[in-house]
């Protein structure tokens, strides 16, 4: 239910603060908008009622999160209403109306749910299981090694092998990318999935002695916080690219070579994900706030990196930042932090300002909330 309350959120605030008129190319006055909650049949009347109760506070908590509204409501020219696809839908191709003849703005929503209270449950192919909520959340468990960046490169490719070969292509589109960073020195560890029953036949690995290796992932750069002096990046980048910054604090699991030979200028906390170890980030954040504070101080420039720079070295700036930085983005050494303190609501609002920036950031709630229990701590002993 989380996208219905957040594109609902939206437009509540957009029609509350924003000054919209009549838009000429649709005619669509968007103080007429349709800002009612709509949510999947299934979906009770009671849960229904609770969501709408609290819908208010999240409202201002959007508000209150620095989101770039305005952005928002200059390309939004008709209101935003989820659709919902289940196991059970039935769609006819040629009835769909063109986009153009409906008065909202559809985000279509696929859903692994059972509508019923029995899930079909099949026991002869690879697709024998039952629905766990929340299960999707765990790409590891579903998606055979299939990045975000790999799937969208390879989108139409993977639809139009239908599903009797699609295990195998993304068995070879996955390889062929570990391949490609093994040979320059990436961390690529080697996927294994647990084959289906339809695939427990003898078979002999692929052979990709003859594939030409192509880059599939942009590489994801260097990402400068404003005027914090703060950047962020994947560890590779930083090894390529780190002769000028100054400092290099290393979250990956490995270590890199860099430009900077004085220690001060160059630190590796070997940090690994929460769902290996719910407390490595936890206990190594304060060596990286400490090692942060040391240099940025001095006026050098940092840039925090991870094997992807989409998670662990997110999470770590975002301490480093309200640790160190006051509400304006200027370092004071942790002086706004010691007399405010934290919330949730200011956490948020400081990702959101991250997110600004490092466009690609994708922190895991495992890791932010190791964030915010660091970030408590502290409090406590000031």
């Amino acid at each position: 239910m989380v996208i219905p309350i957040i594109g609902l959120s939206i437009l509540l605030v957009l029609t509350s603060t924003s000054p919209f008129s009549l838009d000429s190319n649709t005619g669509c006055n968007s103080h007429d908008w349709d800002c009612s909650l709509h949510l999947p049949l299934w979906v009770s009347e009671t849960e229904k009622a609770a969501i709408e109760d609290r819908l208010e506070g999240w409202t201002k908590d959007l508000e209150t999160s620095g989101a770039d509204i305005v952005i928002l409501a200059s390309c939004l020219k008709k209101p935003l209403r989820p659709l919902w696809i289940s196991q059970k839908t039935v769609i006819w191709i040629n009835e769909v109306p063109d986009y153009d003849s409906w008065d909202f703005t559809p985000i279509i929503l696929v859903s692994a749910s059972s509508t019923s209270g029995v899930t079909q449950h099949r026991t002869t192919s690879e697709f024998s299981w039952n629905y766990i909520p929340g299960a999707g959340d765990d790409e590891e468990s579903w998606a055979r090694g299939l990045s975000p960046n790999l799937f969208w490169n390879h989108a139409y490719d993977l639809i139009s092998t239908g599903p009797d070969v699609c295990n195998q292509k993304v068995a070879d589109i996955v390889e062929k990318d570990r391949v490609y960073r093994a040979r320059r020195g990436q961390d690529a560890p080697q996927i294994t999935v647990k084959p289906s029953i339809s695939e427990r036949s003898p078979c002999l690995d692929p052979d990709l002695s003859n594939i030409t290796i192509s880059p599939s992932d942009e590489e994801c750069g260097i990402f400068w916080l404003g005027s914090t002096n703060l950047a962020l990046g994947s560890s590779q980048i930083a090894a390529e690219r780190s002769s000028n910054i100054d400092c290099v604090l290393n979250c990956d699991q490995w270590p890199i070579s860099v430009h900077h030979q004085e220690a001060e200028a160059y630190l590796h906390l070997p940090i690994v994900s929460s769902k290996m170890d719910r407390f490595s980030l936890f206990n190594n954040l304060p060596s990286a706030v400490n090692f942060a504070k040391s240099n940025l101080t001095k006026g050098r420039t940092l840039l925090i990196c991870c094997h992807d720079g989409e998670d662990i070295s997110v999470c770590v700036c975002l301490a480093i930042l309200i640790s160190l930085f006051n509400d304006e983005g200027s370092l004071d050494d942790g002086k706004s932090f010691s007399e405010t303190g934290i919330t949730k609501c200011e956490m948020r609002r400081r990702l959101v300002y991250v997110c600004k920036f490092a466009i690609k950031a994708r922190p895991s709630s495992g890791n932010l909330k190791q964030v915010f229990s660091f970030l408590n701590s502290e409090v406590a002993e000031v």
